[in-house]
C-alpha cells in the first residue's frame, strides 16, 4: 500500500474503483457493465456484450467512437445478417469471431452474423476487483464467454482485462479453448474504434506497414490511408489492408495521434496469433471513426476465407491465447 498517498484520501475510491452498474433507459436498458477508473484512466466494459470495453476516456478526453445506435443492450439487432449494423456500438473495441468476421452469411440453413457471435455474448463468472499489490494498485475484471451449439462448435473465451492506478494502458488477455470434439473455424478481429474529439481534422494514423492495398483492389494504394480530414456528408468508407512489420519482439504497434490535443492512443498485439491488419476509415458526418483492426484474416467472411485458402481453426482441445494493449500516449 502507498501509505504516503493514502493520507491525502479518506477512500481509494476518490482515485480508483470498478463498479458494477445496470443501465435502465433506452437501448441500453438491462445492460449489465462495470465502470472502471483508474486515475485519469477511465472505461465502461459491457458484461453482456463479451466484456468488451464499450467506452474509453482519458483526463476527461473522449477516445473512442460510438455509432449512432447508441449503447444497446443484448437483445437487440444482433444476429441477422446485415441488421447488426443497428446494433453495432462500435465503442473502443469490440471482438469479432470465431465462425465469421466481416460480411455475414446467409444460407438458411447455417447462417453466419456479421463479425460473428461473440461480440453479443453475455459473460459468466465474472469477478471484477481492486486492490493494493506492494505499492501497485490494480484493477481487474474477467469472465467466461461460451459460443456454443448443440450438435456444433464449443469454443470458450476466458477474458482478464486489467489496469492500474498512474497506468494510461488497458491490458486485455484472452484464452481461447476449443472444448468440442472437432476442429473449428478459428476467425479473430479485435475493432479498435477511434473517435472524436481524439479523431479530428489533422490526427494522423501511424502504421508500421510494408504494403497497404485497398480492400477490393490487387496492388498498392496511394489513397491518404494515415491522413485525417473533415467530416464530409455520405462520404463512403474506406477498408484497407496493411503488411505488417513487426518488431524483433514480434509485436507491433499501431497509433492515431492528434497533435492538437497532445495526445494519441496506441494498439499494441503479437504478430504471432493476429499476423494481420486491417484499417477501417470513414470521414462520413455521422460515421466519423478509424478502426484499428489486429486479426488473423480478412473481413469477408468465412466462406471467403475457406474459397482462399486462409482459412484458420482451432483444433479439438487446443487453446490460444492473445494479448491486446490499448494505451494513451
Amino acid at each position: 500500500m502507498n501509505r504516503d498517498l493514502m493520507k491525502k484520501m479518506g477512500s481509494m475510491q476518490q482515485m480508483a474503483y470498478v463498479r458494477k452498474v445496470t443501465f435502465e433507459e433506452g437501448a441500453a436498458a438491462g445492460l449489465r457493465a462495470y465502470e472502471v477508473k483508474a486515475g485519469e484512466l477511465a472505461f465502461t466494459v459491457a458484461a453482456d456484450k463479451c466484456l468488451d470495453i464499450v467506452e474509453m476516456s482519458y483526463k476527461g478526453v473522449n477516445l473512442n467512437f460510438l455509432s449512432k445506435p447508441g449503447l444497446m443492450n443484448g437483445q437487440r439487432f444482433d444476429s441477422n445478417g446485415f441488421e447488426a449494423q443497428k446494433s453495432i456500438m462500435g465503442g473502443m473495441f469490440f471482438t469479432c469471431g470465431t465462425s465469421n468476421v466481416g460480411r455475414p452469411d446467409l444460407n438458411p440453413d447455417a447462417p453466419l452474423p456479421m463479425h460473428g457471435y461473440l461480440r453479443s455474448t453475455p459473460a459468466e463468472h465474472v469477478c471484477a476487483d481492486a486492490f493494493w499489490d506492494g505499492d501497485v494498485y490494480r484493477i481487474m475484471i474477467s469472465g467466461e464467454m461460451r459460443q456454443a451449439a448443440l450438435f456444433g462448435e464449443n469454443i470458450v473465451l476466458r477474458r482478464t482485462i486489467s489496469a492500474e492506478l498512474g497506468s494510461s494502458e488497458v491490458k486485455i488477455h484472452d484464452e481461447y479453448v476449443n472444448e468440442g470434439y472437432g476442429d473449428e473455424p478459428f476467425m479473430l478481429l479485435y475493432h479498435c474504434n477511434v473517435g472524436y474529439p481524439l479523431l479530428d481534422a489533422g490526427s494522423v494514423i501511424e502504421v508500421p506497414a510494408v504494403e497497404t492495398v485497398l480492400k477490393g483492389e490487387d496492388k498498392e494504394t496511394e489513397r491518404p490511408w494515415n491522413l485525417v480530414g473533415e467530416a464530409v456528408d455520405l462520404l463512403p468508407e474506406e477498408v484497407f489492408y496493411h503488411k505488417i512489420r513487426f518488431d524483433e519482439d514480434g509485436k507491433a504497434r499501431v497509433r492515431v495521434k492528434n497533435p492538437a490535443l497532445g495526445m494519441g492512443i496506441c494498439v499494441e498485439f503479437s504478430g504471432e496469433e493476429l499476423p494481420n491488419f486491417t484499417q477501417w476509415k470513414s470521414m462520413a458526418s455521422g460515421d466519423y471513426v478509424v478502426g484499428l483492426e489486429p486479426c488473423n484474416c480478412h473481413v469477408d467472411g468465412q466462406k471467403w476465407e475457406e474459397e482462399n485458402g486462409t482459412l484458420r481453426r482451432i483444433l479439438a482441445g487446443e487453446k490460444k491465447v492473445v494479448e491486446l494493449g490499448i494505451r494513451v500516449e
